[in-house]
């Protein structure tokens, strides 16, 4: 015989230009254009973050180019090109282990892993998602406080150059492992 289902996952409708998307309006979206041109990952991010799972929600095809640009490209993207960057040019490369028990990276990284896993229990995949993007958002402050190239060009707060190259790697690190079910190939 058969098992009946243990729970059911429903989705929501969707909405372009607050319309319900259906074939006999003509106003359907085919999700493989849109990951032909900007792949499956920014598509599968912008559906996630643009409706909460189960909900109905509005999208716009305007609204997958302005995620991509301003959420993944500028925010992760950027992020991650000036850590890298900075590690090459003014560590050769190479980044000591400094961890800095006080930095706020440390504090902002802390409550994720349960905060993420909390949400993902209750299928709160949308603020999941939320919860690493403060994080994301977090490290860029971060960047812009510390501004890793000031402190490059005084061999004095070497040290300081160094922690703080460091807590952007393993902020990378941690945002990169908690988007791996989100975005595989760019995590």
């Amino acid at each position: 015989g058969y098992e009946v289902p243990h729970q059911l996952f429903v989705h929501g409708w969707l909405l372009l230009e607050d319309r319900k998307i259906s074939k006999s309006r003509g106003n359907v979206i085919d999700p493989l254009e849109l990951i032909d041109v900007y792949g499956p990952d920014a598509v599968r991010f912008w559906a996630i973050r643009a409706v909460s799972f189960g909900q109905d929600g509005s999208v716009s095809i305007d609204g997958v180019q302005e995620r991509y640009e301003r959420e993944l490209a500028n925010d992760l993207g950027n992020l991650l090109s000036r850590t890298t960057a900075m590690i090459a040019r003014y560590l050769g490369g190479e980044l000591p282990a400094r961890p800095n028990e006080d930095s706020p990276v440390r504090a902002l990284l802390a409550p994720l892993g349960a905060d993420v896993s909390a949400r993902l229990d209750v299928y709160d995949l949308t603020g999941a998602l939320e919860q690493i993007w403060e994080v994301v958002r977090g490290l860029n402050r971060y960047v812009e406080e510390q501004a890793p190239w000031k402190l490059a060009e005084d061999d004095a707060k070497r040290d300081e150059l160094e922690r703080t190259l460091y807590d952007l790697a393993d902020g990378l690190r941690v945002v990169a492992t908690a988007l791996a079910a989100y975005l595989p190939e760019t995590a």
